[in-house]
């Protein structure tokens, strides 16, 4: 299996998931770049995963299926307008002959929802290199929780996140901890990696357990200081 990062407006991925001639497509936010590469690479497009309603993630969806419309589309309700497949929490499915299972997610949006297919974890904005979501709904109770059900998770666990905003999460983690050595070395190869041009990402459950603040977060309290610290950073 192939997971290709493509490209959307600043700082967007939009990941594919290509097994032999067929992909699967995770928070399309525009389309050009997925058609693009479909046709130059000559390739089914099985199904469309989202994780939350948001236009930067959902924004491409009508333009794909216009020209691929035998496609599956699954996402939370709140994305009902766009899928032919609602799913939810602890719902499961078959794609690219790997059983995806979802998880409920919520906090940056009520009904965000994250895809793990395989090791493989496409989380949208629930979780991030080094961050997670802005809590937009206030409901910071479900973010936290979802936070502690990922860490739940195998540290072999490969995370794809929605955007690269890793250099700027570690920028945070290392204001707050500068002594911390993981964080400053990651922050070292971060840049080095964004100078070239490189994605950060993926990332991996047992990595994120060390350099993630927000994993680290003991108590709710404890979270929504450190939530409130990075949206003011």
């Amino acid at each position: 299996m192939i997971i290709h990062p493509i490209n959307a407006f600043s700082d967007n991925y939009i990941w594919c998931i290509q097994e032999e001639t067929e992909v699967v497509v995770v928070d399309p936010g525009e389309a050009k770049g997925v058609l693009d590469y479909l046709e130059k690479k000559q390739l089914r497009l099985a199904a469309i995963l989202l994780t939350h309603m948001h236009e930067d993630h959902t924004g491409g969806v009508r333009e794909i299926l216009a020209s691929h419309p035998e496609s599956l589309v699954y996402g939370p309700k709140e994305t009902k307008d766009l899928v032919n497949r609602v799913v939810k929490e602890e719902d499961s499915f078959n794609l690219l002959s790997q059983t995806v299972q979802v998880y409920e997610s919520g906090g940056h949006t009520h009904g965000h929802i994250s895809f793990l297919m395989g090791n493989h974890l496409f989380c949208g904005d629930a979780l991030f290199s080094a961050g997670c979501g802005r809590v937009f709904t206030g409901d910071y109770e479900s973010q936290y929780e979802t936070l502690q059900k990922f860490k739940r998770l195998d540290d072999d666990i490969q995370v794809y996140p929605g955007h690269e905003y890793t250099e700027t999460n570690l920028r945070f983690a290392y204001e707050m901890h500068p002594d911390h050595k993981k964080i400053s070395n990651s922050l070292d190869e971060v840049r080095e990696l964004r100078a070239k041009g490189q994605p950060t990402l993926p990332t991996t459950i047992g990595r994120e357990k060390e350099i993630n603040l927000f994993l680290q977060a003991e108590t709710l309290e404890d979270f929504i200081e450190l939530r409130n610290a990075r949206d003011n950073f």
